[in-house]
């Protein structure tokens, strides 16, 4: 698999969609292992744009129609260079993903010292965006069994939901709720064959709509 060159702060991906047969370009730079995973729930909710068939500057051959019209939001990724730590924002949500090894024990759900911390800056995050609808989910790379992963996976995000719940609670915060799963292998977004990709599959994401 191609592995494409990342400054070491960021890697910033842009996606746009062309409407003139559901085509997909990506920007230079951008490649098929940044498109962020897609658990039920997550897809974006923008409405597709109205396209006029009939329009002449589509300049479509006889008899050709439109593909259904389709919203990819603009990505930004940020990732920390070793990869512990990946941002994703869209123009309607912001996604953090934890590797496993930053907040947990090897094939455990307890939490390590430094986790609070990097919890604790997601909190402030969705203070600032004042959102009010949290997502927790874990995920796990695809050694072991399936079963394994799908309980690991919960319990982890669990631990994260637990530390992060009463960072969130306050006075006139109003009410929060959360939707806490575990998908073990599902949505991989690296490689499983190689011991770095699994590294990446192996998180836990905390989601949120943008304020």
């Amino acid at each position: 698999m191609r592995t494409p060159h990342r400054t070491p702060a960021a890697s910033l991906l842009a996606v746009v969609v062309l409407l003139t047969g559901a085509q997909l370009t990506a920007a230079p730079g951008a490649y098929a292992d940044d498109i962020p995973s897609t658990p039920p729930g997550t897809e974006s909710t923008l409405p597709p744009p109205e396209v006029d068939g009939n329009s002449p500057g589509l300049k479509m051959r006889d008899g050709a129609t439109l593909a259904p019209a389709k919203v990819l939001p603009l990505i930004s990724i940020v990732e920390s260079e070793g990869g512990e730590e990946r941002r994703e924002e869209t123009s309607s949500n912001l996604k953090f993903a934890l590797q496993a090894e930053v907040l947990f024990g090897k094939d455990s759900a307890k939490l390590t010292p430094e986790a609070n911390s990097r919890i604790a800056t997601i909190a402030e995050e969705i203070k600032k965006q004042n959102a009010t609808k949290i997502r927790v989910f874990g995920f796990t790379d695809n050694l072991g069994s399936s079963a394994h992963g799908d309980v690991l996976s919960k319990q982890r995000a669990d631990a994260v939901h637990k530390v992060l719940a009463p960072l969130l609670t306050s006075p006139g915060s109003g009410g929060i709720t959360y939707e806490i799963r575990g998908y073990g292998e599902q949505y991989p977004i690296a490689d499983n064959s190689t011991e770095e990709g699994r590294k990446k599959n192996r998180r836990v994401e905390v989601s949120f709509p943008r304020g």
